[in-house]
């Protein structure tokens, strides 16, 4: 039976995203169907704050 599943990652610093992702995408045991990707900008007083997400659908095996 295949199963569709989604794993969300969020960080605020893309090179941590990147390399999450790219570590769940080496030890998936499936096949990756899609990535989406998104940037969020959010300004508190004056302090910039960044949101870097990607959402990756897959087949578990």
């Amino acid at each position: 039976m295949i199963k569709l599943k989604v794993k969300i990652f969020d960080y605020e610093d893309e090179r941590d995203l990147e390399e999450d992702v790219n570590s769940f995408i080496e030890k998936l045991e499936g096949e990756v169907i899609d990535i989406k990707y998104q940037v969020s900008v959010g300004v508190f007083s004056e302090e910039q704050v960044f949101c870097f997400s990607a959402m990756i659908i897959y087949i578990e095996k």
